[in-house]
């Protein structure tokens, strides 16, 4: 079988589906967004002339920019150290594990919000990485208009392009305002999504002990 196609996220670059996000916003792009937010809310009821009101346009498009800084890149994440294994059965059965880690991102279908936790996991084989730097790449993947199950994909394939390790494994959990304020406006449920990669693909015992692992984290 041919080997699966890596596709790391690009850690350094602004590059976007749509085309490139710059490095800042000009004063006169900043002004069209917010008289463009302050007619759309307009539009919907909302009374733009109050005292808590009139800088709201103002607030939603810096909140926008803030919220979706994922695609301005981390060059930070890409810290790596020598492995510790050794050789030995270990070495392809050892995982290291993080989470959960709390994420909050837009969902690209509604704009809307949509936020929960993610578990990641890998078995090192020449490259180990700081465990800061995890939680780094699932708020970096998670801060842009996505989806939940692209989230996974780039998690999982930036781990795996970063450190070539035996494996990786991702879950997420997360709740999604899009069916809870519109649409059948669900109560509050989870949906969850699991992503594999090298051994735990292989591995049915190793998913297990992941999964199980992550159900014992508050």
């Amino acid at each position: 079988m041919p080997a699966r196609k890596q596709r790391p996220l690009p850690n350094g670059t602004r590059r976007t589906e749509g085309g490139r996000r710059p490095r800042s916003f000009t004063d006169a792009q900043l002004r069209r967004f917010e008289e463009s937010v302050a007619e759309l809310f307009a539009a919907l009821g909302m009374q733009m002339h109050t005292q808590g009101t009139e800088a709201t346009p103002r607030r939603f498009v810096r909140a926008l920019i803030d919220s979706t800084a994922g695609y301005d890149g981390d060059p930070k994440l890409v810290t790596t150290f020598a492995t510790e294994c050794h050789g030995g059965p270990d070495c392809t059965l050892s995982q290291v594990i993080e989470g959960p880690i709390p994420f909050y991102s837009l969902c690209e279908h509604h704009a809307l919000p949509f936020f929960g936790r993610v578990f990641v996991g890998y078995i090192a084989h020449e490259q180990i990485i700081g465990l800061s730097k995890l939680t780094r790449l699932v708020r970096l993947c998670g801060m842009r208009f996505t989806t939940q199950e692209r989230l996974g994909h780039e998690v999982a394939d930036t781990l795996e392009a970063i450190l070539g390790p035996h494996g990786v494994g991702v879950y997420v959990d997360a709740h999604h305002l899009c069916t809870q304020m519109r649409g059948v406006r669900e109560a509050a449920p989870y949906t969850r999504t699991s992503f594999w990669r090298g051994e735990y693909a292989k591995s049915a015992a190793l998913r297990t002990e992941f999964l199980t692992m992550c159900g014992s984290f508050p």
